[in-house]
């Protein structure tokens, strides 16, 4: 984005490559399985429902977030989505939260207050559009994780996520101004469009499914807390980011509260 690509640009190339990249990986491997998929008229709407509210509009809020605060804050309000699927599940299936829930919850309204406004009411740290664009994808990144539940459990998540990455970014071609953009073929913007597709999104999708497979995904959504982490830190130590104390503080409350929520889970789990 420093480079004159807007989130829209730079959510629609990442798409079609990096969904590209997953349907070449998911046809090598079950072929049949993909082209059945493909056939399934039922299943496609329901991908084409997830493609477009869960896999493009949080990237696009992801991105956005980044693009009006940094790499960290944004991060770090995205994981407020454990929170918002908290609050749906409860909703779901007619059950009041414990009280831990309950303190998750209060912890991350807490540190996202104070990431917001560093403490002071009356004014905000953070522009309204960096604030609402973190908070919208939490909410986009929660509507990721359920919508596609049904869809994974018949078809597998590299698929799904895969055909689903691609039709997002064809449906998105005429409305974000990729076709129109000229893009820049200067070595350091390649090297991070690189980065952003293979290891950002690729290797970080099949990484984390695949540790999934093995280990479950209360362990994993656990150990996923760890990325709020290391973004605020490589924001500090590469992009020269200035955090407070009190940035601190909040983050680690809300990471507090997504570390409770999934430790609950993991108790249950046993």
């Amino acid at each position: 984005m420093a480079h004159g690509i807007s989130a829209l640009v730079l959510t629609n190339l990442r798409l079609l490559i990096a969904g590209g990249i997953l349907m070449l990986l998911a046809y090598a491997t079950a072929k049949d399985r993909m082209l059945a998929f493909l056939k399934d008229r039922k299943s496609l709407l329901s991908l084409l429902i997830f493609a477009l509210i869960g896999l493009f509009l949080n990237q696009f809020a992801y991105l956005t977030a980044i693009q009006e605060t940094n790499a960290g804050t944004a991060t770090v309000l995205q994981y407020v989505c454990p929170v918002g699927i908290l609050i749906y599940s409860c909703i779901k299936d007619k059950v009041a939260p414990t009280l831990g829930e309950i303190v998750s919850i209060i912890l991350a309204i807490g540190g996202t207050f104070l990431i917001a406004s560093h403490g002071q009411l009356d004014q905000l740290s953070m522009t309204p559009a960096g604030l609402f664009w973190g908070l919208f994808s939490a909410l986009t990144y929660a509507l990721y994780i359920i919508l596609p539940i049904a869809l994974i459990k018949k078809w597998g998540s590299s698929l799904v996520i895969g055909v689903g990455m691609v039709i997002a970014g064809f449906v998105a071609l005429p409305f974000t101004g990729v076709l129109q953009t000229a893009i820049p073929t200067s070595l350091d913007f390649l090297l991070a469009f690189a980065g952003i597709i293979l290891i950002g999104t690729v290797f970080a999708y099949t990484a984390f499914l695949k540790g999934t497979s093995l280990i479950g995904p209360v362990k994993s959504s656990l150990l996923a807390s760890i990325e709020p982490i290391s973004a605020v830190f490589f924001a500090f130590l590469i992009m020269n980011e200035q955090f407070y104390p009190i940035d601190f503080l909040g983050m680690a409350m809300i990471l507090i509260a997504v570390t409770l929520i999934s430790l609950k889970d993991l108790l249950l789990e046993k």
